[in-house]
């Protein structure tokens, strides 16, 4: 994948705000739920189950499942802009825990909620298949670098030689965030993806990425059952190495090619 020409880009805007307009139109039928009431599924310590899939995809199974969530909804919104600043050891530490597919693995991150204001320095860390724990600290200022507490912080949640960390990628993308009627769980849905490095930005028009967390795996999830009705297949994905494959060309990341393979098809089909 490469980045687009300008006519392209501007092309990709419209279709973006188009998808927008009609996934709030069909988001309306969904009870809203505030973030407070959210508290008790904030599931820092989670299994996640991540799907790719199209934007028709998730539209179809959202119709079929105002009976099963509320969504989340603040300030009159439902959708959510998020912007996210990767950091990683010179080397691409980080990057490469993941590539070699070490299941002891950290992602370090500020993600700003571009709503709301808020920003946090995030840890995540991926102790087993599909199982996370996440730690985050809210800052007052965005950050550029990682230093002074923020630093104390990450140092005091990740393990290994504590390397100097480098801000290498940001993305951005909305969010829909669904919490289920009847049982302890999360769905997030991400679409509008960008992702950039030094003023070099590429989108993936099309995708979403669809994002069920549960105290435990449970195959007992609407959001999951429609998935399987639609044919989609739960399957490791990752933002930032994504973008770190698309944007750091130098970079081996021949693990992560069918996944690149299959964000192809879906921005084709989507």
């Amino acid at each position: 994948m490469t980045a687009h020409t300008k006519t392209q880009n501007i092309l990709r805007t419209e279709r973006e705000i188009t998808d927008a307009s009609c996934l709030d139109q069909l988001l309306a039928r969904f009870e809203p739920v505030s973030l407070r009431d959210l508290d008790d599924v904030t599931l820092q310590d989670r299994v996640d189950t991540k799907m790719l899939l199209t934007f028709n995809q998730l539209c179809s199974a959202l119709h079929q499942l105002t009976d099963h969530y509320h969504v989340l909804k603040i300030d009159g919104r439902r959708m959510h802009r998020y912007q996210t600043l990767y950091f990683d050891t010179p080397d691409l530490g980080f990057y490469h825990q993941h590539h070699n597919g070490k299941r002891n693995r950290y992602k370090v991150r500020e993600r700003a909620y571009v709503d709301s204001g808020l920003a946090f320095v995030e840890v995540k860390h991926k102790t087993r298949p599909n199982h996370t724990v996440k730690h985050r600290r809210q800052v007052t200022d965005r950050v550029a670098d990682i230093r002074g507490e923020d630093s104390a912080f990450v140092r005091a949640h990740t393990e290994g030689s504590h390397q100097p960390l480098l801000p290498v990628l940001w993305n951005t993308f909305q969010r829909v965030t669904l919490a289920s009627v009847s049982r302890r769980e999360r769905v997030t849905v991400d679409y509008g993806m960008h992702t950039g490095r030094d003023g070099d930005w590429v989108a993936l028009p099309g995708v979403v990425v669809a994002e069920v967390k549960q105290p435990r795996f449970s195959y007992d999830s609407d959001f999951l059952r429609e998935m399987r009705h639609l044919g989609v297949r739960p399957g490791g994905f990752s933002k930032y190495c994504t973008g770190i494959s698309l944007l750091y060309p130098e970079v081996k990341h021949n693990n992560f090619k069918p996944r690149l393979l299959q964000l192809d098809h879906l921005m084709q089909t989507g």
